[in-house]
């Protein structure tokens, strides 16, 4: 058992630092990228690109079926299974590509039928194509854990989107910058994995399979698509109903906010739900492992979000100037708000390892259903939004839903709770310190910043004073988790 257990515990220590390289590479390449066509751009190009992504969002999910999460939930998916996934993500993205195509000037309707939607349209739809090939591919990968070629990938995906989008925005091709990037991205992407590994479909397609994998598929799609529904809506009705000058304000603190909450999220989910699920039969060592997972989340959680947020307006006028200033404030509420969506992705997995697929439904419903009262509620203030302030309303919509994810959070805590048999407040013990040592911090970071005009000194001093103060006092209070992080620093540098 001990040796079980060392095995899995390197296992996902590999996992977690192939997948953090690979968050660092990717927002380190999306930063350089993003500042170029943020300076190049206007809000009006990224608005028209904003709204092309809403309704791209909700094809990517009925692409993938749900059968993401079903094969890296099952212990051992055979040769079979990961051949008709593929075939039938192929299959469902080619015909929502054809719909797509002839359902552009209804796009284009939802937002005063603006016909420049329909072209960009018709091309951004292509990269459904592209990341369904490469689909089954990151899956095995992620299975296996072993994900080194996906960040290759994705950083060789994203140099490739970057010298493309870079050159057209310099040219003035506006909006298309962004979609031919996003085309490279997922062109290169789909075009290394399939280069660099060594598996190869079957040309067959299991009925038998892809109903094997319906009932955790199917209620996990439901889940994701009302999540991408929660995620959107608010783009929506922005560009809906003040236009699209206020979407792209809204657009950039989304995207810029996004960076680091999906990476988060995304760290998270690939590398502990294949783990969870190699002792989701194992009462105690699944408690431990949730423990950990618990601290670790917390410990990188709160100073990345939270700081981000205090350092936010020296760090978008070192980047962009005062161009994008109405951005800030929706940056630093969208971030407070990702603390909850990483948490809630976090106790996901442990449900989902747990295999109680349909309690994520009716969390996903509570979350969704929580959020849209609050839209409701505030979705007359977006006309508060004037050309002197055009994110007025936006702030109102956003306080709205950051209450609405604090209920949720706490009512997936107790779900997360139950199912792997851990008390509530041992989840609340494991989170509290790094969140009281934060909030500490924050203040001494507005402190530290307002001793210089320089944007970028102020970016650095306040990140260098804040990392300092959160590494000493994590040591003096002998934290384990960053302990041993550092200790397995230690070793893979040795």
């Amino acid at each position: 058992m001990e040796e079980t257990t060392d095995s899995l515990k390197r296992r996902t220590a590999g996992t977690l630092k192939w997948n953090v390289i690979d968050r660092v590479a990717t927002q380190l390449l999306y930063a350089v990228t993003g500042v170029v066509l943020a300076r190049e751009l206007s809000q009006d190009d990224f608005g028209l690109v904003g709204a092309v992504l809403i309704f791209q969002a909700f094809a990517s999910l009925l692409v993938d079926g749900g059968f993401s999460y079903a094969l890296i939930q099952r212990k051992s998916p055979t040769q079979t299974d990961y051949s008709t996934v593929l075939w039938f993500n192929l299959a469902m993205a080619a015909t929502l590509y054809a719909a797509a195509w002839a359902a552009a000037p209804l796009i284009a309707g939802c937002f005063g039928g603006d016909m420049r939607l329909v072209p960009l349209t018709r091309v951004m739809f292509l990269t459904l194509v592209l990341n369904a090939s490469a689909s089954v591919q990151c899956y095995r990968l992620t299975k296996l854990m072993d994900v080194r070629m996906i960040a290759v990938a994705n950083s060789l995906g994203l140099v490739a989107g970057a010298i493309a989008g870079i050159a057209l925005a310099l040219a003035g091709a506006g909006a298309w910058a962004i979609v031919w990037q996003s085309i490279m991205v997922a062109a290169v992407k789909s075009a290394t994995l399939w280069m660099s590994g060594s598996w190869r479909p079957s040309w067959t397609f299991s009925f038998a399979a892809l109903r094997s994998y319906m009932g955790v598929g199917a209620r996990m799609m439901f889940t994701s698509f009302l999540n991408t529904l929660f995620l959107n809506i608010y783009s929506f009705f922005v560009g809906n109903r003040v236009g699209m000058t206020s979407l792209g304000y809204y657009t950039q603190g989304d995207k810029w906010s996004k960076m680091g909450v999906q990476s988060l999220s995304q760290v998270v989910s690939s590398s502990f739900l294949p783990a969870l699920s190699a002792v989701q039969d194992d009462d105690a060592r699944m408690q431990r492992l949730v423990r950990r997972m618990n601290r670790f989340t917390a410990y990188l959680l709160f100073p990345a979000t939270l700081g981000l947020a205090a350092v936010a307006t020296p760090v978008f006028h070192a980047l962009f100037g005062t161009k994008w200033d109405p951005s800030i404030a929706l940056f630093q509420m969208l971030l407070v708000r990702g603390v909850f969506t990483v948490l809630n992705s976090l106790y996901g997995n442990y449900i989902l390892a747990r295999g109680y697929a349909r309690a994520m439904v009716w969390l996903e419903i509570l979350r969704d259903g929580a959020a849209i009262l609050a839209l409701i509620a505030t979705l007359p203030q977006l006309a508060c939004s004037t050309p002197a302030d055009p994110v007025a309303g936006l702030r109102v919509m956003l306080w709205g839903q950051i209450a609405a994810s604090a209920i949720t959070w706490a009512a997936t805590l107790l779900v997360a709770a139950r199912c792997t048999g851990t008390r509530p407040g041992a989840f609340i013990a494991d989170l509290a310190p790094y969140l009281a040592l934060t909030l500490l911090i924050v203040p001494l970071m507005f402190l530290a910043g307002g001793f210089t005009s320089s944007p970028l000194a102020a970016c650095v001093v306040e990140c260098t004073l804040a990392a300092g103060i959160y590494v000493g006092a994590n040591s003096l209070a002998g934290s384990r988790i960053q302990a041993e992080l550092f200790e397995y620093l230690r070793k893979k540098k040795a």
